[in-house]
């Protein structure tokens, strides 16, 4: 195993990450263990070294005042040399491993193996998580946490540790040469962590606010380019333009209070690290007047203080880097880790569909407002059914949908396929069985390869031609370009597809569920972005893509569903009429109603109301 993959950055954890600040750090980290241990312990033996490097050069000075100028090199051979060895070669060695841990081992692999863990957690939220935020927020969140967590791995070991283990030493050292300078450096060290005590919590607290500002302008930012064609043809890019400068005011009043606490403290840092040199030169050198310290005590001292002064600074901007990095892992824990709501059954298994039939039993969901949804839905779908939705927005349609795919928890009753309840089997497994087209096509800022692939991964490239010639795809796939060159099939769709047509999204879209071939097919408004002619040359494609299968096709253009086996009307949330196409208009009902009242073919909603 090579050492830079000591830690493995991709391994899973198999719990939900804790509330808890030091527990989540636990979580993150695990199975790093031992490469950060070894790390560690790297730190403190340069830590160490450097606390020699004075007690070296004090030897050094005393050896060379107890000989004459001219034979200091002759008599003094084995200190010089052994002085010689330590800087050039014991020296580097330590300094040069503790960086590889650091820099290779842990670093890379750290980083990696927090957002995987947290990347894959988040994935695993229900939808209404990603509702109720910012797309651009998330993933901000995500990167955001991972670096500042990774930064607080990597300055504990490199600074923190190295800085205990050279004060330590230092200690050691100076009580050496008189235990009075060494409870100097003591009481001195005293004052410094009461600096830092002082300033700390409310660097943290800053930090947590300028973050949690960061990620809203992040948010903002991305929102507004998501719908820039909106923003344009509604020509509110000042209403943006607000919207933005007030996320960036926020964030730049954040910043602003944090570098006031920042100013603050660097100013008593400089007065408190200025003290240290004085106070233990000044010693070294009262006690040498007295005779009872030598030149090279002095020089050892001299050296230790104004490397220690020196590590003042870098230790206590490298603390106050630290404890903003620990407020923003705090801020991305609480925006990622809330508990999942919709859990797999501990005892789930996988779903099987030799059949296909549905059955919804009693259920019932309403968004927890006690109105919306579906309620007392009682519906059965026969094994190869191809069955009609219709219903005015608001019906509970999309409800039916969501429901069946479970993106929700039931508040009561049961959904069953081929008599298995889905909250019993695992979410993955329902979902590879069911394929699915929607009026508000998905695509993903890839190659059309890609796009119609992510049906079925392990698909063939002919496999994915083949899909996309029955979904009329192909010919206008062929003749794509993008703007870095890319034809074809290797052609990038860009953000959400916006490079095509509606049309031309649904049929991409349309070959991704052809490829998938799943038993069970769900049709949201799948035909609605085309137009007459292009809908009629693939309903042929639709037709050889629904034998077999279990079909729920939701449509307000009712001219689609004349030709399903029944078609089911949806008000307030149930099913109110159920039956084909001519024996509804032959009842008079609502269908009939709204049969009558579209053009073209599309139902007039407003008419409908």
């Amino acid at each position: 195993m090579k050492l830079a993959d000591w830690i493995d950055p991709f391994s899973r954890s198999d719990s939900p990450p804790p509330q808890h600040l030091l527990a989540f750090f636990r979580w993150t980290l695990k199975g790093s263990g031992p490469a950060l241990a070894t790390a560690g312990v790297l730190s403190v033996l340069a830590g160490v070294v450097e606390v020699m490097a004075a007690l070296i050069l004090g030897k050094v000075v005393d050896a060379a005042l107890a000989s004459d100028a001219g034979s200091v090199f002759q008599d003094q051979t084995g200190v010089l040399l052994l002085s010689l060895a330590f800087f050039v070669i014991l020296r580097p060695a330590i300094f040069g491993a503790s960086s590889f841990m650091q820099s290779i081992v842990i670093g890379p692999n750290v980083f990696n193996l927090v957002l995987s863990r947290l990347h894959r957690y988040t994935l695993g939220q229900a939808v209404s998580f990603f509702d109720n935020d910012f797309a651009g927020r998330i993933s901000q969140k995500e990167m955001q946490t991972g670096r500042a967590l990774t930064d607080v791995v990597i300055e504990m070991i490199h600074t923190v540790l190295f800085a205990l283990a050279s004060f330590v030493g230092a200690v050691l050292l100076l009580g050496t040469v008189d235990w009075r300078i060494a409870l100097g450096l003591v009481v001195w060290m005293v004052g410094y962590v009461y600096l830092i005590r002082r300033y700390m919590p409310r660097v943290r607290s800053r930090s947590k606010a300028r973050a949690a500002a960061r990620a809203m302008v992040t948010g903002q930012v991305v929102d507004t380019i998501t719908n820039i064609k909106t923003v344009k043809l509604f020509a509110h890019a000042d209403h943006e333009d607000r919207a933005a400068l007030g996320s960036m005011s926020r964030f730049r009043e954040t910043g602003i209070a944090f570098g006031k606490v920042s100013v603050s403290f660097r100013f008593w840092l400089m007065t408190i690290a200025g003290l240290l040199p004085v106070l233990l030169v000044g010693g070294a050198l009262w006690y040498w007047s007295l005779g009872l310290v030598t030149a090279g005590d002095i020089a050892a001292t001299g050296a230790v203080s104004l490397r220690l002064a020196q590590m003042t600074g870098w230790v206590s901007f490298t603390l106050m880097n630290l404890y903003a990095n620990v407020g923003e892992v705090e801020d991305g824990m609480r925006t990622l880790t809330p508990a999942q709501t919709l859990l797999d059954d501990p005892d789930a298994t996988e779903l099987q569909v030799p059949k296909g039939g549905i059955v919804f039993d009693n259920v019932r969901y309403t968004y927890g407002r006690g109105e919306g949804g579906v309620e007392h839905m009682d519906l059965t779908i026969h094994p190869g059914e191809k069955l009609g939705v219709v219903g005015a927005s608001g019906a509970g349609k999309s409800s039916l949908v969501s429901l069946l795919l479970r993106l929700y928890t039931l508040e009561k009753g049961h959904i069953l396929i081929d008599g298995q309840d889905i909250s019993r089997v695992t979410q993955e497994s329902l979902r590879r069985k069911i394929g699915m087209v929607t009026q508000e096509t998905a695509m993903f800022n890839r190659s059309a390869l890609d796009n119609i692939r992510y049906g079925k991964p392990d698909a063939t490239f002919e496999e994915v031609v083949a899909a996309a010639r029955k979904a009329e795809a192909h010919d206008f796939i062929e003749n794509m370009k993008d703007h870095k060159g890319r034809e074809g099939y290797d052609a990038h769709l860009g953000e959400r597809g916006v490079k095509l047509s509606g049309g031309q999204r649904q049929r991409i879209a349309l070959a991704r569920a052809i490829l998938k071939d799943a038993p069970i097919l769900i049709l949201d408004e799948a035909t609605s972005a085309l137009d007459s002619e292009v809908e009629a040359s693939i309903q042929a494609a639709l037709g050889r893509v629904m034998e077999g299968k279990t079909v729920l096709a939701v449509a307000h253009r009712l001219s689609t569903l004349t030709d399903m086996d029944r078609i089911i009307v949806m008000d307030a949330g149930r099913v109110v009429e159920q039956g084909t196409h001519e024996s509804l208009l032959a009842a008079d009902g609502l269908y009939a109603r709204y049969w009558h009242r579209q053009s073209g073919g599309f139902l007039d909603l407003q008419a409908a109301e």
